[in-house]
């Protein structure tokens, strides 16, 4: 596990000091040197999305053997895949309000530009399309609570 972790770290590392040293000495790249850093970023995006795999299974590993105060925790798999079922809206719901949030935010910026005044209305759309990740979030607590 530390290993991962480790790899992980080094991956990230990685990505910000090749991101700083870019941007301190700003280059043009040739065809070959375009190759040369796809193949680097690839290389370190594949080693990250190994890790992670790695991290998740040795994780819900973990996470099944821990025992609680009385004794072991079981978790049947029924229960498992409710517990995905009710984080699926809240992300959903989440993913709908970001895109919901991106056209009209471009939108109220353009609008405020051109008429000031009409900050307050701009406002009242930009919460309508934020509202919808709190529907599926509302949509989460009540089938938590149907669960328990």
């Amino acid at each position: 596990m530390y290993l991962m972790l480790g790899l992980i770290g080094a991956s990230l590392l990685g990505l910000i000091l090749v991101g700083v040293y870019l941007e301190i000495r700003p280059r043009r790249f040739d065809e070959r040197a375009k190759g040369r850093w796809k193949a680097t970023v690839a290389a370190n995006l594949t080693t990250f999305v190994i890790a992670e795999i790695g991290l998740l299974a040795i994780g819900i590993r973990d996470a099944m053997a821990q025992t609680g105060a009385g004794g072991p925790v079981e978790v049947s798999v029924g229960m498992g895949l409710a517990f995905i079922g009710i984080g699926i809206p809240t992300g959903l719901a989440a993913i709908g309000a970001g895109i919901a949030v991106g056209p009209v935010g471009a939108a109220s910026l353009a609008l405020i530009s051109e008429k000031p005044e009409m900050f307050g209305r701009t406002l009242i759309y930009l919460g309508l399309a934020e509202g919808i990740a709190i529907y599926g979030l509302v949509v989460t607590i009540l089938m938590l609570g149907r669960l328990g």
